[in-house]
């Protein structure tokens, strides 16, 4: 049975400082709530959640369950005020997939009888409550859900957001407007998309992804034709064999061709630092705009988002004044800072086909000399740390081929995500497959994270751009180059 939320009951996030759970939980506190969640890594995330009345605990344990059951966060009028003698509601346990059967806090609340749900429950809760767009797909969705809730905030459409990463018209993942649209990124990770019955869904693209939940492309196909099936329109990407073949969309888009799609943008010119295209509607020129963001696969995101408003009513006009402003989600292609003469860029790309589109498009900039950094790159040097033995085994080639189009390639060391080894598999692997294909490209393999810092330093110049892709802890090179001199690194001092 679907869930139904209730401002008379709490509710409690184990792990509220995850991406995907603070900002619904930013959300409801911000629509009068009572909220509450733990998690132990304070961070600014939680610090934002704490200004918005989320009352937030350091710890996971049965302490807390105790606590929240002693002092219940408070949601609306309480029983007092409502002339009632019956106690407020237990509050209602939200839970993401990330969070093991074993933990402590949630083996205290299942022990006590709490109903327990998971975040993806309550997403769809917000998504039946008011029109809703569902960006969903392999590679995309949190730029692509990103943009279209930027542009609808740009065009005085005041919207809901629940996004899988940084707004930077926001600065948060979690936006509560009081517009009729919310919009909502919907993972395929483990297969809880089916739960979002929105007004609206779009898919981005689809290739094998996540091979510890699916076992072949077959099984993540069928999950995305339930999301499918469950919204009342399907917006799709024609430029993605996949998609053309499997699914019956109502409208689709597309950057290489005007004939028999609704929507798309054919680029005039792309840059290292933007795109210029023609937008077409129907097959007719409806105007030309600017994208401030460079890359073929941006222009094909944005132009997903662009129809996706379009089919709100939203006149292209506003679009395209709003398309200015368009920034790209943390972690995307996102400029840390220039560190003795090398500009350090973090990215999340942890699949084979991004890796390769943001290599490509960072090779745009070396190769054109324009680029949205402070100075357009000379060189290209990618730093990676594979993520999960899984989807190391199972991309071992497409990585080693992706990356094989640096100009020199350090590897962090694979972050396991909690998984099992898996024999054979690991960054040394990697970097044996990157070698055979290409034996003149300089490659290293760094010990951990405090040698990857060296590693960089030893393999780079300035000039270069380093380029860190993964979805795991290798965001952290940047504070690690900073601290080379703290740890009175001679590779600092001779850099």
């Amino acid at each position: 049975m679907a869930l139904t939320l209730d401002r008379q009951q709490p509710l409690h996030f184990i792990g509220v400082g995850g991406i995907g759970m603070s900002a619904i939980a930013g959300i409801l506190a911000d629509r009068g709530f009572g909220v509450s969640g733990s998690d132990p890594k304070d961070n600014a995330v939680l610090a934002d959640l704490r200004s918005r009345g989320v009352r937030v605990f350091l710890q996971q344990s049965a302490a807390t369950i105790t606590a929240i059951l002693a002092n219940p966060s408070h949601a609306g009028p309480n029983s007092a005020e409502l002339g009632q003698a019956q106690p407020a509601p237990r509050p209602l346990v939200v839970v993401s997939s990330a969070v093991p059967s074993s933990n402590p806090e949630l083996t205290e609340a299942r022990r006590l009888g709490l109903e327990v749900c998971h975040r993806s429950d309550v997403l769809g809760a917000l998504i039946r409550s008011q029109s809703a767009i569902a960006v969903a797909g392999s590679h995309g969705k949190t730029t692509t859900s990103t943009m279209v809730a930027t542009l609808l905030a740009g065009t005085n459409q005041d919207p809901t957001a629940v996004i899988g990463g940084i707004v930077p018209a926001f600065g948060s993942n979690g936006r509560s407007g009081s517009g009729a649209l919310l919009v909502a990124e919907a993972d395929e990770s483990d297969g809880s998309l089916v739960k979002f019955p929105a007004s609206l869904g779009v898919i981005t693209n689809l290739e094998l992804d996540h091979t510890d939940h699916y076992p072949d492309l077959d099984s993540l196909i069928s999950t995305l034709q339930q999301f499918a099936q469950g919204c009342q329109s399907l917006l799709a990407n024609w430029d993605d064999p996949v998609l053309r073949q499997h699914f019956d969309a109502q409208a689709w888009w597309s950057v290489v061709q005007t004939e028999a799609v609704d929507f798309a943008a054919i680029p005039v010119q792309l840059n290292g630092d933007s795109c210029v295209a023609d937008f077409h509607e129907g097959g007719q020129l409806v105007g030309r705009f600017t994208l401030p963001l460079p890359g073929l696969h941006n222009l094909s995101n944005a132009t997903g988002a662009l129809a996706a408003c379009r089919l709100q009513g939203v006149p292209f006009a506003d679009l395209s004044e709003a398309l200015a402003s368009l920034q790209a989600p943390g972690r995307r292609f996102d400029y840390r800072g220039t560190w003795k003469g090398r500009q350090v860029v973090d990215d999340y790309a942890h699949h084979p086909s991004e890796v390769a589109a943001t290599l490509a498009m960072a090779r745009l900039m070396v190769s054109s000399g324009r680029s949205p950094l402070p100075c357009p790159p000379q060189r290209l040097v990618a730093v990676f740390q594979p993520h999960r033995y899984t989807r190391t085994a199972q991309f071992l080639d497409g990585f080693a081929q992706a990356l094989s189009q640096a100009d020199a390639l350090v590897l962090a060391p694979l972050y396991t995500a909690g998984e099992a080894a898996i024999a054979g598999i690991s960054s040394e692997a990697l970097a044996a497959e990157v070698r055979r294909i290409r034996p003149d490209l300089a490659v290293s393999v760094a010990l951990d994270l405090d040698d990857l810092a060296d590693q960089v330093v030893l393999s780079t110049v300035s000039g270069d751009l380093v380029l860190a892709m993964g979805a795991g802890d290798v965001n952290g090179l940047w504070n690690r180059l900073q601290r080379l001199e703290e740890r009175q690194s001679p590779l600092a001092l001779a850099a």
